[in-house]
């Protein structure tokens, strides 16, 4: 028998993942539910988000039973990016994208936090160096996609190309328009090449962000987030929900899907995201790969 010391993970000499059933079986929810079908954005739809409930819990209510729940999809995580480190034929990519205080940091820092910082790489997109300018839009993405074993985090994305030059006229309409196509293309390069692909849309409401901007004003250990940009920003809240529609719309993929979060509650916003990153890899039935070496032949001295 071969023992590893990574919580969740079979010690069988065969090297395949044993009780790995969908966490939702053991949680003690009376119901199996499966947040990727609850969420996703099939492709096709025609997306208003004014149709979505940002305020959307799904049931659930706030305490130590959420908490237990997070705590074991977290453990649940890890132990799943522990094999897709052995493992190595996949890696996944995961986008997070919202609208101005819509939680983006908030949940990679909660969701993330109990995975092995060494297979994870988060990279934000801020403006566009004078040397990625030069270069294609997809030019700064390609290079910082995962490699196979890890887990490549985008704190906004290639989407910032079809959003904020759409909304500012940053490039003319025939630009940003051909985009669409062209992330559709890089998507499915990249999922043909072992990336698997989730995208968020973390969806707050306009009064939830007043609150939030409201708190880090009041809160003198958040103060620093707070910039003129976000308030000229407000001021096109509507060119940005226009935005994302569109670009939800034209991008969710079978390949590639993304997936609207109600989030207004982040507790809630967590256990959402965190259950739809474990099913993402547990459906990828990943095995562990055979030692190099027979281990019966193994002498200790």
């Amino acid at each position: 028998m071969i023992a590893y010391d990574t919580p969740g993970v079979t010690d069988q000499y065969e090297y395949s993942v044993k009780g790995f059933s969908p966490i939702n079986e053991r949680d003690g929810d009376s119901a199996i539910m499966d947040y990727r079908k609850e969420f996703v954005v099939k492709p096709g739809t025609k997306v208003k988000l004014s149709k979505y409930d940002p305020d959307e819990t799904l049931g659930h209510h706030k305490g130590p039973k959420l908490d237990e729940k997070l705590a074991k999809l977290q453990s649940k995580l890890d132990s799943l990016q522990y094999l897709m480190y052995a493992e190595r034929k996949h890696a996944l990519l995961v986008v997070f994208q919202a609208i101005d205080a819509g939680g983006k940091d908030g949940t990679i820092r909660h969701v993330m936090s109990g995975v092995n910082p060494e297979g994870c790489t988060v990279t934000s997109f801020k403006v566009p160096s004078a040397e990625e300018l030069a270069h294609d839009f997809l030019w700064r993405i390609h290079k910082a996609m995962p490699v196979v074993g890890d887990i490549g985090i985008f704190n906004r994305s290639h989407y910032e190309d079809v959003l904020v030059a759409r909304v500012h006229n940053l490039v003319p309409k025939e630009v940003w328009s051909a985009r669409y196509d062209e992330i559709n293309a890089f998507e499915k390069l990249m999922t043909e090449n072992r990336v698997t692909i989730v995208k968020f849309y973390l969806h707050i409401s306009k009064d939830e962000q007043k609150k939030r901007f409201i708190e880090r004003i009041d809160d003198v250990d958040k103060r620093w987030k707070i910039s003129i940009a976000d308030f000229t920003e407000r001021k096109y809240w509507d060119d940005y929900i226009s935005a994302y529609e569109h670009a939800i719309s034209r991008c969710s993929t079978s390949g590639a899907p993304w997936y609207i979060i109600p989030a207004n509650k982040k507790w809630f916003r967590n256990l959402a995201v965190s259950h739809i990153l474990v099913e993402t890899l547990e459906a990828l039935k990943m095995k562990f790969p055979k030692p190099a070496v027979d281990i019966r032949d193994l002498k200790w001295k």
